[in-house]
């Protein structure tokens, strides 16, 4: 989309946003400037700049397009974000700019990522896991790691938006790749887990569950001991985290607020609706806090560690406190959980 969708937020309304979410009190959020590409708003330094006065703490992912040049890598390494993030979905030139649709873009953002490291940036690299790029992981976790940044994001894939047409993986190829991911951790590079909760669980299961087998026995886990040697750490994936609407608000192009950026469930709107009282007392995001969650979710023995993608359950169910279709445990061939206890 070149131009604006209809009803983005005003310079002056973008500012609102950023004194809404000052209005938290400490500790004051972290602001993500993400899209689309932010790189598209005429006002986005200034909107940076207004954070930093009113000690917003804030994260930009930019798209890799024509409009991050020289320039714009100079200004966002000075402007004061806590880290800069930029998407890589494959290991291979061609799998990357297959998935993006725009040739180069792989060697454009390798470029744009050593760029930022040498400025001195904190750099993230964002990638999601999709059937086309499932085998490059263990290849993609050693770029990543040789290329300067200090965090890789891993996003499980949810089938909204652009993603609606990619063909989605059964629950035991999301499972290796969970595994896969808390051996990734060991290495010493910060590895996150988006849209993926099930993680969590497996900190606590995959030793002892009949779910899961030793992680030794894994496809992706063998790769990435080949390329790296044995992991020289423990797991440093945190068995805590967020889950759309718990530790994360989405404020949309026009203003809409939302549980999370793929969880598309209006809560009100900016400016008008306040954006403190929504995240604080929306009927919707206290059930999810307080995971009152429907199906195998919710009566889950994990449910409080994991949760289960509220994202994926809306977009496999539309309801946002459903079942994730993701998670081996809300598969009929396994065992009720109500038995089961952590």
């Amino acid at each position: 989309m070149p131009s604006p969708q209809p009803g983005e937020l005003s310079p002056s309304q973008g500012l609102e946003v950023i004194d809404a979410v000052a209005s938290f009190g400490a500790p004051v959020p972290v602001l993500v400037f993400t899209g689309g590409d932010p790189l598209r708003r005429p006002d986005l330094f200034e909107l940076l700049a207004h954070a930093r006065e009113r000690s917003v703490p804030f994260a930009v992912a930019p798209a890799v397009t024509d409009l991050l040049d020289a320039r714009a890598l100079e200004r966002l390494s000075t402007s004061g974000a806590s880290s800069i993030s930029l998407s890589l979905d494959g290991a291979l030139s061609a799998t990357h700019d297959g998935i993006r649709g725009a040739e180069g873009s792989f060697d454009r953002t390798m470029g744009a990522v050593r760029e930022l490291a040498a400025r001195g940036a904190r750099v993230q690299v964002n990638s999601v896991v999709m059937p086309r790029n499932l085998t490059e992981l263990p290849k993609l976790f050693q770029l990543v790691r040789g290329s300067g940044a200090s965090v890789w994001e891993v996003f499980f894939l949810v089938r909204t938006g652009r993603g609606a047409v990619v063909e989605d993986l059964p629950p035991d190829t999301w499972e290796e790749a969970a595994h896969f991911l808390l051996e990734a951790s060991r290495y010493g590079t910060t590895v996150r887990a988006i849209e993926a909760p099930i993680v969590r669980r497996l900190l606590l299961t995959r030793d002892r569950d009949p779910v899961s087998s030793s992680p030794e026995k894994r496809a992706l886990v063998r790769q990435l001991h080949e390329l790296l040697g044995p992991p020289p750490g423990e797991v440093a994936l945190r068995p805590s985290g967020t889950l759309d609407g718990d530790g994360t608000l989405f404020v949309a192009h026009d203003g809409s607020l939302q549980p999370g950026g793929l969880l598309p469930h209006s809560l009100g709107r900016l400016p008008g609706d306040d954006m403190v009282k929504v995240y604080r007392h929306h009927p919707l995001l206290r059930a999810i806090r307080e995971r009152r969650l429907h199906g195998p979710c919710g009566y889950c023995s994990y449910r409080t560690v994991c949760g289960g993608s509220r994202a994926r359950a809306f977009t496999a169910t539309e309801d946002p406190l459903g079942t994730d279709p993701a998670c081996l445990y809300g598969s009929t061939a396994l065992p009720p959980l109500s038995s089961w206890s952590a």
